[in-house]
Parts: C-alpha cells; sequence; structure tokens
C-alpha cells in the first residue's frame, strides 16, 4: 500500500490545492483537449517545484463521460505522473469506480474521487433513496474500491453538504476514513453559503468526524463568496482546498486558484494569521511568478476572458493611468506585481491620463514634448477617446499624432 501524500500533507498542515478546471471546469462550457491538461497539470505542479504531488490534486477529468473523455484522463495520469496527484473523478456505482480506477491505475500517486449525495435533496435526486444509504453505501463502495486496487487512493465528495445534517455527515466521514477514504470533501454545490454558514458546517462536521478524518472544501461561486468562504474552511482547520484557474466551474465557478494561492503565499504572515496552526504552509514556497502564464494559457484553451479587473492575473495588474498613481504607484498597490508576479509595470494611455503621463507615454515612443506640446497632446488624447468612445488610445495612434508635432517642430529649427 503506497502513501497517501495528499492525506499526509494535510495532517502535517501543508496546503493542498485541489484543481477542478478540466473537470468542474468543463460544466462552465470549456473543453481541455488532452494534451492541454497534460501540459496545465505539469505546469501547475512545477509551481511547487519537485512537491507538486504533495500540493497539487488534479482532477483530470470523469472517464464516465465517453471513451475520449476516459483516454484523457488516461493520457494525464501516464504523461503528468509525478508533476500532481492525478484524480479521475465517478459516481457512487461500482461500475464507475472500477472505469476511474483503470484510467489512473499505475501512476504515482493516483486517485480517485466517488462523488456521493449528502443531504435529503440530493440523495432523493441521486440515488432515490435516503442520505443515510447513500453514505453508507458511500462507505461499502470506499471499502471495495480499496480492494480492488489499493495503489490508487480513494476520496469521496459529498455532495450538498452545505444542506445536509451536519451530524450525520461528520458520522459518515468517519466511516467513510474507516473504509479507507483518504480525504472528504464538503461541498456547497449550489453555491448559497454565507460565510458564516461555511464555518459552522465545517467546524461541526470535523468536531463530529474526529481527528482522523481529513475533510477537503469544493466551494461555488454563485454569491460571489467562493473565496471569502474557503478563508472560512481554513480557520476550521481544512487544508485541502478545491479551486480552478479562473474560476471557471459549473454556472457561476468557484474560487480562482490565481487567487487562492496568491493569497494564501504572497505574505507569509498573513497566511499564517489566516491557518491559525502556527505551521509551516507549504513543503516548497510556490513560485508565484508562473500564476500569469498560467491563467494566460487556460484563457487561450478555454476562451474564459481576462479582463481588466480580473484580480492577480488580468489585464489591469500593474498598470497606471492617471496623475498620483504615477507619481507614487506602491502607495496604490497591495503589493509589487513585479516583485511577486514578475508583471513589469505599464502606464495606459486614456482619457484621463494627467501632463506627466502624457510625457511618459510620449518619451516611451521616442519624443520628448515640451510644454506646449504637452498641452496639445493630452487634448489630442482626450478628444481621441472620446471621439472614439472608447478609453484606451493605442501607442500607435499616439506614435502617428506625435509625427505630426515633430514636423513643424522640426522645420521651425532650420
Amino acid at each position: 500500500m503506497t502513501v497517501d501524500v495528499v492525506r499526509e500533507s494535510a495532517r502535517m498542515g501543508r496546503v493542498v490545492l485541489w484543481e477542478e478546471s478540466p473537470r468542474d471546469g468543463a460544466q462552465a462550457k470549456t473543453l481541455m483537449t488532452p494534451g492541454f491538461r497534460v501540459r496545465l497539470a505539469r505546469a501547475q505542479g512545477r509551481i511547487f517545484g519537485e512537491d507538486g504531488a504533495r500540493h497539487v490534486v488534479f482532477a483530470a477529468g470523469f472517464p464516465a463521460v465517453c471513451k475520449e473523455e476516459f483516454e484523457a484522463v488516461r493520457r494525464v495520469a501516464v504523461e503528468a505522473e509525478g508533476s500532481v496527484s492525478v484524480s479521475a473523478v465517478c459516481r457512487g456505482t461500482l461500475g464507475d469506480v472500477r472505469q476511474a480506477l483503470a484510467s489512473v491505475r499505475g501512476s504515482s500517486h493516483a486517485r480517485i474521487m466517488v462523488i456521493v449525495p449528502a443531504s435529503e435533496a440530493m440523495a432523493g435526486v441521486m440515488t432515490h433513496g435516503s442520505a443515510e444509504a447513500a453514505m453508507t453505501a458511500g462507505a461499502a463502495l470506499v471499502a471495495r474500491a480499496r480492494e480492488i486496487d489499493d495503489q490508487v487512493a480513494v476520496d469521496v465528495c459529498l455532495a450538498d453538504a452545505a444542506r445536509a445534517d451536519h451530524a450525520l455527515t461528520g458520522e459518515h466521514a468517519a466511516r467513510m476514513t474507516a473504509a479507507g477514504a483518504g480525504t472528504v470533501v464538503l461541498a456547497d454545490t449550489v453555491g448559497d453559503q454565507l460565510p458564516e454558514e461555511t464555518a459552522t458546517m465545517f467546524t461541526a462536521v470535523r468536531r463530529d468526524a474526529g481527528e482522523d478524518v481529513v475533510l477537503a472544501s469544493h466551494l461555488h461561486n454563485d454569491l460571489g463568496l467562493a473565496l471569502a468562504n474557503t478563508l472560512q474552511a481554513l480557520r476550521a482547520g481544512v487544508r485541502v482546498l478545491s479551486a480552478s484557474w479562473l474560476g471557471i466551474a459549473e454556472r457561476s465557478g468557484m474560487v480562482a486558484t490565481e487567487q487562492l494561492l496568491f493569497l494564501l503565499a504572497y505574505r507569509p504572515d498573513r497566511a499564517r494569521a489566516l491557518l491559525g496552526d502556527g505551521r509551516d504552509p507549504w513543503w516548497t514556497v510556490p513560485d508565484l511568478t508562473t500564476l500569469p502564464e498560467i491563467a494566460r494559457m487556460v484563457a487561450e484553451e478555454t476562451g474564459a476572458p481576462l479582463g481588466v479587473t480580473t484580480p492577480i492575473v488580468g489585464d489591469g495588474v500593474g498598470t497606471i493611468s492617471t496623475g498620483t498613481p504615477f507619481v507614487h504607484p506602491r502607495l496604490f498597490e497591495p503589493y509589487d506585481p513585479y516583485q511577486l508576479l514578475g508583471i513589469e509595470p505599464r502606464v495606459i494611455l486614456t482619457h484621463l491620463a494627467s501632463a506627466r503621463v502624457i510625457t511618459a507615454v510620449a518619451l516611451r515612443l521616442g519624443h520628448r514634448l515640451d510644454p506646449d506640446q504637452t498641452r496639445a497632446a493630452s487634448a489630442w488624447v482626450k478628444s481621441r477617446a472620446y471621439d472614439r468612445g472608447r478609453a484606451v488610445v493605442d501607442d500607435a495612434d499616439f506614435a502617428d499624432y506625435l509625427a505630426t508635432l515633430a514636423v513643424p517642430a522640426a522645420r521651425a529649427s532650420r
């Protein structure tokens, strides 16, 4: 029987990211090719150097969807082996479990995750029975999966745990762990929890489940609270945290991987305060400079947009367009984008540009403006923006305008 490095990491207080963009992200109407899933898994593992498998569970897909999806998961398991802990997700049936096991078999640190309903409403829809019966069957299925292949770790996702009886959930989380489950994931499947409700759920289930149970979070963003709720799970002692690049997941998505990882790593003092146990959250400190590149990869593959207001990896990070921020940029940023993310500061020309911004952009384009030229250029930039109904004035357009300023200046000097 192999060591469950995810369970070991969590019990040591280390943070593990459960990456859902290839799997739950597909329910955001995206489709990652098999080759891209391999590329993403390797890139995400490299964030943590040699400890990628101890810090990342990569939910590669749902093999039961079709033979192509099975093959995609299998390819990730083979080609990204060692970079991350590869997981296949399945329904709570023996046939699905066998298929999931086959898709990752032979890969080091391989896992499967079995989805089991926790609330009465969800159990009625998924299994046509009670929540207690569904979770009892889930524990038996865990035991059977471990009998079939004890080299593959088995996790359970308790769907709709947010609306389940917390005492019953805790009791069955303990039974599932005793049957061989590595982690038990509590899901706010409909994304309806408020932060205090998330804290209550994880605290209550953890208390009733006992210390041997390793809980994980899977929290959706329908109310825009996935990140806040995940932080509550952290404060309640949870160390395995589901996330997805750019937040892509069913409906309104879930907590964004890049945001969660950055928040837990950019200020070690803040991370220690969030975790509250004084333990180091990392085997290897993550390389945050990789986040923008990976986010762009995912955006290009899936079509999910990177907007000007997207935190951490968006187009607006490190940009300056007005006067006071231009003079004192660090007063207007919570962190140094270049130092932490490798994002070069950029001065963007808009209708709000001050004289300093105008002269700086002109100098970047090879033109040194005198005061009269600066005033003229400022008036042109603002008119150009309003005429076109678009805030940003392209460098190429401004360069063409600056060329017209240079001509009379050159003639006057003769």
